[in-house]
């Protein structure tokens, strides 16, 4: 770390057993960089790198404000020891908006060196209060079944009196309606089905390419007929660990919602992209040790991305911004790539004038 000669920290030669700074730096559950006096990022650790979608190696010599905007009254109200702000939007380079708690601090003795940190900060509860997830999942439960279920049983039920009536040469029509009403609740309720499988996942190493280019020509069959599937890969990816059924799953079901969303553009457009991000490594849970994930697969669009009102909450069952749509599709994908012991995210990033929808996934690579 390119500290002054006094250096940063004055303390004791740690054992030779115990982690080095560089060590505990890296290991930091927080987002931290480091500034030098010329206004440059001198060092970023492991969470900052997840956090901002940009490696250290990246960063390092670039003019802060040329990696990440501070909030907007930064300039104002910074006094030249410190500046904090709490819950707010900031914008990386590659335009992702992140809210969170910005908090800036000047290092003791050393003129000019500076240390931000980055908490990721999930949007407050409005005023009054926000249900929780676990209760707007029941609401969100009640109200999916009660359209998707009392509707078709109204419909079996009208046509099971007639056929009680008689029903005449109505009656094979009748029939089918009722076969067709079963069986879609019937595939509703294996649906919901899905999420209370535990059994694990074949984890194999898997060569990803096949499986995506599999995915992209469904689509392109499909439901993203005439759209434009672009292909950004990394022709050096390592094997993953994953299950190959499962992960299908989880690449047709982004397809087709970024396909969705794309209806009625003039210019629709879907990108696939992978990248070997050296050094990732996350927790993939609330208490859980962080793991390598180096290996990252995106899916992005061109649409306009979901309702800001729900966007913390996509991957949350019963949530979902389509009119009739059923909130299952995303939670499944989140309980999939978990159980690959991986991650996904949302985020809408920016690429010059260009807007874009992205879900990233991190996944780990298979062993050597």
């Amino acid at each position: 770390m390119a500290f002054p000669r006094r250096g940063l920290i004055r303390a004791k030669p740690a054992p030779v057993s115990g982690p080095g700074f560089g060590e505990m730096f890296a290991a930091l559950p927080v987002a931290v960089l480091v500034i030098d006096p010329d206004g440059r990022i001198a060092h970023a650790n492991a969470a900052c790198e997840l956090l901002l979608n940009h490696s250290e190696t990246a960063m390092a010599g670039q003019p802060y404000d040329a990696v990440l905007l501070p909030p907007d009254d930064y300039a104002d109200r910074r006094d030249g020891r410190g500046f904090a702000a709490y819950d707010v939007e900031i914008e990386a380079v590659r335009g992702a908006r992140i809210r969170v708690d910005f908090v800036e601090t000047s290092v003791a003795d050393h003129p000019g060196w500076r240390i931000v940190t980055l908490h990721h900060a999930p949007r407050r509860a409005a005023h009054g209060g926000d249900r929780s997830a676990g209760a707007r999942a029941a609401v969100g439960a009640a109200a999916m079944l009660a359209h998707e279920i009392k509707n078709p049983l109204s419909g079996i039920r009208g046509a099971a009196q007639l056929l009680g009536m008689g029903g005449g040469s109505e009656g094979p029509e009748l029939t089918q309606l009722i076969t067709t009403e079963v069986d879609r609740i019937a595939a509703l309720i294996d649906r919901m089905q899905d999420f209370t499988d535990t059994r694990p996942l074949k984890l194999a190493p898997t060569n990803v390419y096949p499986l995506l280019d599999h995915a992209r020509r469904v689509a392109l069959a499909g439901f993203a007929r005439g759209m434009v599937i672009e292909e950004r890969f990394d022709p050096s990816l390592p094997p993953v660990l994953i299950d190959p059924d499962a992960f299908l799953q989880v690449m047709l079901n982004l397809l087709k919602n970024a396909a969705e969303v794309l209806v009625g553009l003039a210019q629709p457009r879907i990108t696939l992209s992978t990248a070997y991000r050296h050094g990732m490594s996350v927790s993939t849970g609330q208490g859980r040790p962080r793991q390598p994930l180096p290996i990252e697969i995106l899916v992005m669009d061109n649409g306009p991305g979901a309702p800001e009102d729900i966007a913390e909450h996509l991957f949350e069952p019963f949530v979902s911004g389509k009119p009739e749509g059923k909130g299952l599709g995303l939670p499944l994908v989140e309980k999939l790539v978990r159980d690959m012991g991986g991650i996904i995210q949302y985020s809408r990033e920016r690429t010059g004038h260009n807007e874009s929808t992205v879900f990233r996934i991190l996944l780990p690579r298979a062993s050597k």
